[in-house]
């Protein structure tokens, strides 16, 4: 009779597992696994604000830093922007404490941070608010599960005027979710064409 009713709460168990959505984690996991498995490097294990857009350990999630690399696009060269064929004079290269964005132009930079995913996690990224509020937008896809590396960070300057991006300083909130069970397979298991891009990586197909 034991031994049947220990069947039945195990069914139950994994049918309810089956049945768990995805989850929004915590500061708490989120600093314990930076830590435990470098999900964050280097990681900030509270928010820093003081004088600065503010980056580090959030409530639910993780606010990161743009490093002081920036490819801004231009029109010099008469160039066509395809993704296919991506060519280098479409943009210029910039390194410093700031970047001018010209009016309604588009820059690529990336996290001072690196990133591991585990094999069970999805990541969102959200434009921080003081940067939104200024017109400026910022948009990166997903990092999916088994990812990793710098994240390519892409703004577009909505605005008739120049705008100015600071390096070093809060660019975007990572929040992380879990899935309800590990995929069959992860962006690490098929070789995905981004996997452990360091720098600003410009499109591949």
């Amino acid at each position: 009779m034991k031994l049947h009713l220990k069947k039945i709460l195990k069914k139950e168990k994994k049918s309810k597992r089956k049945k768990e959505k995805m989850t929004v984690l915590s500061d708490k996991w989120i600093k314990k696994i930076a830590k435990e498995k470098e999900m964050i490097k280097p990681f900030v294990s509270k928010q820093v604000r003081k004088g600065k857009i503010s980056f580090g350990l959030s409530s639910y999630g993780y606010d990161a830093r743009v490093s002081n690399e920036f490819k801004i696009f231009t029109n010099v060269n008469s160039g066509i922007v395809d993704p296919k064929v991506f060519k280098k004079e479409s943009f210029v290269t910039k390194v410093g404490k700031e970047c001018i964005i010209p009016p309604n132009s588009f820059a690529l930079a990336r996290t001072m941070e690196y990133f591991k995913i585990p094999d069970n996690i999805l990541v969102i990224c959200l434009g921080k608010s003081t940067y939104a509020r200024c017109g400026i937008i910022v948009n990166v896809t997903p990092l999916e599960p088994g990812w990793e590396g710098h994240v390519t960070l892409e703004f577009s300057n909505t605005t008739p005027l120049p705008a100015k991006i600071y390096a070093n300083e809060g660019i975007a909130q990572f929040v992380f979710l879990r899935g309800n069970e590990k995929p069959s397979v992860t962006y690490a298991n098929r070789r995905g064409k981004y996997m452990k891009q360091k720098g600003v990586t410009l499109p591949k197909v």
